[in-house]
């Protein structure tokens, strides 16, 4: 996102059949307020059967990958996070967040992680502080093929799995959000849960605010709330941690929110 934007900023055009039965192509030139609409308006306008992006040069190898700490450092971590945020480059993208080994055992971490597209030698620099902040239980930072790093997380969300999830951008990651989120992770009932800050800059901030029907284009950190399990058994009380986590950071949620992750929640 940082270096080329979003995926709607890529989209060059769209074939799409309206609700009449009419087949339409949406682009720059052609039907330009549908093309608008489409990139960030959701499935409000028709069925999209085709899609034109354009493609950029990425790796094939880049350097990234995840490094966790152990929860009782979770507000240093997150302090950290917040810090090196602050002036990242366009090739440059971190996502924090407090998350579960992948083991299963409910041992909960927290983590980032991380990809830089530029060259290997500039990404093992921005590496280097990520690494040696504290002493990590977890170091699987470097180079590795971007369809690697692009998968690497997919196992986290197995088929059949519940989920329950909410989100909101954050007016800012101040202390006490921090605070909030250790507060309220320490209580979360399921060893799939995460809380996590996706961090927005670069390319995806410099687009104009009414250019697409995506406006959310200021600098700064989504957060979302992912309760995931797999029996019903657990569903009420999965639900009310996070809804009760979302309630818990209102105080520091601006007034957007991210439409791809509406269809995951219920009030």
């Amino acid at each position: 996102m940082g270096k080329y934007g979003l995926a709607l900023d890529n989209l060059r055009s769209v074939e799409l059949v309206t609700a009449e039965g009419k087949v339409l192509r949406a682009s720059k030139d052609e039907a330009p307020d549908l093309f608008w609409a489409v990139r960030g308006g959701g499935g409000n306008f028709g069925v999209v059967t085709s899609f034109e992006f354009q493609l950029h040069p990425v790796g094939p190898t880049v350097t990234g990958g995840l490094v966790a700490h152990p929860f009782d450092r979770a507000r240093d971590l997150l302090k950290f996070f917040r810090d090196s945020t602050a002036s990242l480059p366009d090739e440059h993208m971190i996502f924090g967040g407090l998350i579960h080994a992948p083991d299963g055992s409910g041992t909960k971490l927290a983590a980032m992680v991380t990809c830089h597209c530029g060259s290997l030698a500039d990404g093992e620099k921005a590496m280097r502080p990520l690494k040696e902040f504290r002493s990590p239980v977890v170091d699987a930072l470097g180079p590795m093929p971007y369809c690697q790093l692009n998968g690497m997380l997919d196992a986290a969300y197995p088929k059949g799995a519940l989920n329950y999830w909410k989100s909101s951008f954050l007016s800012q990651l101040s202390d006490e959000a921090i605070d909030t989120m250790v507060d309220s992770f320490a209580q979360c009932p399921t060893p799939m849960g995460q809380l996590l800050l996706e961090h927005f800059h670069g390319a995806a901030t410099r687009v104009g605010v009414s250019d697409t029907a995506f406006p959310h284009r200021s600098e700064g950190y989504n957060f979302l709330v992912l309760c995931e399990w797999m029996e019903q058994a657990h569903n009420d009380r999965c639900i009310a941690w996070a809804r009760e986590t979302y309630a818990r950071m209102q105080p520091s949620m601006a007034s957007g929110r991210y439409a791809n992750y509406l269809a995951d929640e219920a009030k």
